[in-house]
């Protein structure tokens, strides 16, 4: 045998080739057959992502099961896959659809397992389809790997603020248009017990080593220290001086001891069998532009220096001079492009790591992470493009300032908060100039008329000038012009009802009237208005509405018995049976002082020249059903905030509740859109609180979206704050003082809080939009300035045509022209009632009945 074994070496070392020859063979087949049964598993994969919710906030025990599970989950393959395929891959990718899709890739067999998260409602998971990337121009590779103490933990990194926050920083100025993308693959995988053990054995190995070498190092040092003192001049006189010489012999000196290794010392974070797995780290960044994907990879490896503890994550390979060698060259190059096509983990030696030391990297951002704004998340404004309401400016992380928007069949409600001065204001008529030159038709309803000078240049287009119509009640100048508007005019196809509704609630809001305080003014006016209705479709019906009743006929006909003889004989054909026995019953009961309450109001309006000259026309032009339909751009500026204007407002505004709910007549798709902004809410909601609230809570069903704008939320009445903030599709606020934006910001969740919102500059806003069925934001966003945005659209020099050709379409005329007519509407609407009265003898009999 020993012969045997000598000749067995000795052809060995002759014919060395052969057996290495034939090691080569094995392993190339071998090699071969794992590869195909790998490619032939991975084919056998599944994908799903999860998407979390905005209020996301897991703990540290839901993170941490979710890690338990996906370590389960690599092992849901056949037997016969090769240990490279038996992995988890989350995948961290951005590529301008999302700051960062997070996605999980793994085995067929545990999509079952991890479907269903610790995570519960917080995450929704979504089967996902593969991804399919266009080639790049530059693309550049990494691979990382664990430096440092083989056995030290990474850094332990608190959830808040999200640990995902370095990562998503690092791309947050990616640039779909220029081809940028960047993605992140951590592999996890459950290494077998015999190479845990191996790995023990070696750190164990290494670590006696290094103790052997330390003892030795320290007796070498004990025997050159106790050799030095021996043979010094002190130690020599102190013999002598002692007389304790030894004949020359030399002390026993004994060297340390290597002292006992621990294991658990030695081993680290690999003393526990338990939660231990390896992990395989790539990363790849692409763009079409030279030089930004070598950037954005530069970013990721500083946003993993985050981790970095008694280990930490450095890139695989070395550096010569200018050059690194390493995924990115050959000879690794086409293993990592292997294993990033396929899926396959073969994690470096050093990755081994525990599971709490993933928990950054095992969720989806939470609500602690701050989420940059992308272009897909909210949609680039363009001008003239009808699908799109400008919203302001934002500047994204890397200075780049964009004019965003949202979509116009998802802004159904805007409400906007903020100090005086702030840029409320402003953004709205930015919003509404972009609308208007889109072809929108839109009303803006101003108290103090500040915005129509402000927008007048910017509106003065050809295209426009017909579209435009200007209700201005503040009469000034030498020989001001007035619109004219008939509240209970017929002539433009009203519903009787509902003129007579809308009316009476108009005068009931502005004058605090309800069925507990005022019921018995509530009925005078309300029969009285269905008389002056009911007169004014007989007019209409007979070719003459010129001789159409008005507000001011309301005294005519409760004090004055021979024009509501007539009134009542005119109209016997036209009124109710309930309506028509009041005025034969009730009426002649009631006392003189009974009107009063009623006509008080009807004196106030009457009194001022502007009111009684717009509101006394038979016919009045202002029509605001005929102008949503047909896209019309309405500027009303009622005056101010007084009794009489707040009557106005309240007429205004309810006839507006009335014209939008009468386009239930109108089929769905054929509504057109129609924007009215409200400026000044406190002002106006004063005179009209339950109809603005019913408009923020109605008017989407019409395709009819209100824009408002107020300084302070707690000023507005009740039911209008409540259905503000609850319907409202875009919340903003400027700046202000804390206890005054505090209400916003709860509806953030107080992100920000009110303290960064009141600290906000000029024209700054905070806002949280609806795009796509989504809230997007809060976030911070420049208000636009007329000047800036739409400087190519200002037309100052014909600013003058405009006033005149908007005051031409409301049928504006003088003040004194249109006094002088409504002063003669009486005698008009008495001749008429003369001329279509049967007989004299019912309005006789009427009127003797009424006065017994």
């Amino acid at each position: 045998m020993f012969t045997g074994i000598i000749h067995t070496v000795g052809w060995v070392i002759a014919y060395w080739y052969v057996p290495v020859a034939a090691a080569i063979v094995i392993w190339a087949v071998s090699e071969t057959a794992v590869r195909r049964l790998a490619r032939k598993a991975s084919a056998e994969r599944m994908a799903l992502e999860l998407v979390p919710s905005r209020h996301f906030d897991p703990g540290l025990e839901e993170i941490f099961r979710r890690g338990v599970q996906l370590a389960r989950a690599s092992t849901s393959m056949p037997w016969w896959a090769p240990r490279r395929t038996k992995a988890v891959q989350i995948r961290l990718r951005a590529d301008g659809s999302s700051p960062l899709r997070y996605r999980i890739e793994g085995p067929a067999g545990g999509e079952r397992l991890l479907s269903i998260t610790p995570f519960g409602p917080g995450v929704t998971v979504n089967r996902a389809r593969p991804l399919v990337d266009k080639p790049r121009e530059h693309v550049v590779r990494a691979e990382f790997i664990l430096r440092g103490k083989p056995t030290a933990p990474l850094r332990e990194v608190p959830l808040d603020p999200d640990p995902l926050q370095p990562l998503i920083d690092a791309v947050c100025d990616l640039r779909a248009e220029l081809g940028d993308l960047a993605e992140i693959r951590l592999d996890i995988q459950r290494a077998p017990k015999w190479a845990l053990r191996a790995r023990r054995v070696q750190l164990m190995s290494d670590a006696r080593r290094r103790e052997r070498r330390e003892a030795q190092r320290a007796a070498r040092w004990v025997r050159q220290d106790a050799t030095g003192i021996e043979d010094s001049l002190a130690w020599q006189l102190q013999q002598l001086v002692s007389r304790k010489q030894d004949g020359g012999g030399r002390r026993l000196v004994m060297p340390p001891v290597p002292r006992r290794v621990d294991p658990q010392d030695a081993l680290g974070k690999l003393a526990g069998d338990d939660h231990l797995v390896r992990v395989q780290l790539l990363v790849m960044c692409a763009s079409n532009t030279e030089g930004r994907a070598e950037a954005r990879l530069a970013q990721l490896q500083a946003a993993f220096d985050v981790f970095g503890g008694g280990s930490r994550w450095a890139m695989r390979g070395w550096r010569v001079g200018p050059w690194r060698f390493g995924a990115d060259r050959w000879p690794s190059r086409r293993g990592f492009e292997r294993r990033w096509r396929l899926g396959h983990c073969q994690p470096p030696r050093p990755n081994w790591v525990r599971l709490e030391e993933l928990l950054g990297l095992l969720k989806p951002p939470t609500v602690h992470c701050r989420l940059p704004l992308l272009a897909a998340d909210l949609p680039t404004f363009e001008f003239g493009n009808p699908e799109l309401l400008l919203q302001g400016i934002y500047r994204s992380p890397d200075g780049r300032r964009r004019l965003i928007a949202s979509y116009a069949k998802e802004t159904l409600f805007e409400v906007g908060v903020g100090k005086a001065g702030g840029g409320k204001t402003e953004r709205a008529l930015a919003q509404a100039i972009g609308w208007a030159h889109a072809g929108g038709g839109l009303l803006f309803v101003d108290p103090h008329r500040d915005s129509w000078p402000r927008a007048l240049p910017f509106l003065a287009h050809d295209a426009l000038m017909q579209r435009i119509a200007l209700i201005d009640l503040n009469a000034h100048g030498t020989s001001p012009h007035v619109s004219c508007w008939n509240p209970l005019g017929m002539h433009q196809g009203q519903t009787a009802h509902e003129v007579v509704e809308a009316t009476a609630d108009a005068f009931a809001s502005a004058l605090g009237w309800d069925d507990a305080s005022a019921p018995r003014a509530l009925t005078i006016l309300t029969a009285a208005l269905a008389v002056l209705v009911a007169v004014n479709e007989t007019a209409c019906q007979a070719g003459r509405p010129e001789d159409q009743a008005t507000v001011f006929h309301l005294r005519a006909l409760l004090t004055d018995p021979l024009f509501r003889a007539a009134a009542l004989a005119g109209v016997e054909g036209r009124l109710e049976e309930e309506t028509r026995s009041w005025w034969q019953t009730v009426f002649p009961t009631l006392p003189a002082d009974s009107f009063a309450v009623v006509l008080n109001p009807i004196a106030r309006l009457a009194a001022n020249p502007v009111t009684r000259a717009f509101l006394g026309q038979p016919a009045g032009v202002y029509n605001i059903r005929g102008a949503m339909d047909s896209k019309m751009i309405v500027w009303v500026c009622p005056g101010g905030n007084g009794p009489t204007d707040r009557l106005i407002t309240a007429l205004l505004a309810r006839d507006l509740l009335r014209a939008v709910r009468s386009r239930r007549d109108t089929p769905e798709g054929q509504r057109v859109p129609f924007r009215p902004y409200f400026d000044e809410l406190i002002t106006l909601t004063g005179a009209a609180p339950e109809t603005i609230a019913s408009m923020f809570e109605d008017f989407r069903k019409y395709k009819v979206h209100v824009h408002g704008m107020t300084q302070l939320l707690a000023r507005l009445p009740n039911p209008v704050r409540l259905s503000l903030v609850q319907n409202a599709s875009t919340l903003a606020s400027t700046a202000g003082s804390q206890s005054a934006i505090a209400p916003i910001t709860a509806e953030w969740g107080d992100r920000p809080g009110p303290d960064i919102v009141a600290a906000l500059d000029r024209f700054e806003h905070y806002m949280s939009l609806t795009v796509r069925g989504a809230r997007v934001g809060p976030v911070p966003i420049t208000g636009p300035h007329l000047d800036e945005v739409f400087a190519d659209y200002a037309r100052p020099r014909q600013a003058a045509a405009l006033e005149r050709s908007a005051r031409a379409m409301a049928g504006a005329a003088p003040l004194d022209q249109l006094t002088a007519l409504a002063t003669n509407q009486l005698n008009r609407v008495g001749d008429f009632l003369a001329q279509h009265a049967p007989t004299t003898r019912p309005a006789a009999r009427l009127q003797k009945k009424g006065y017994q």
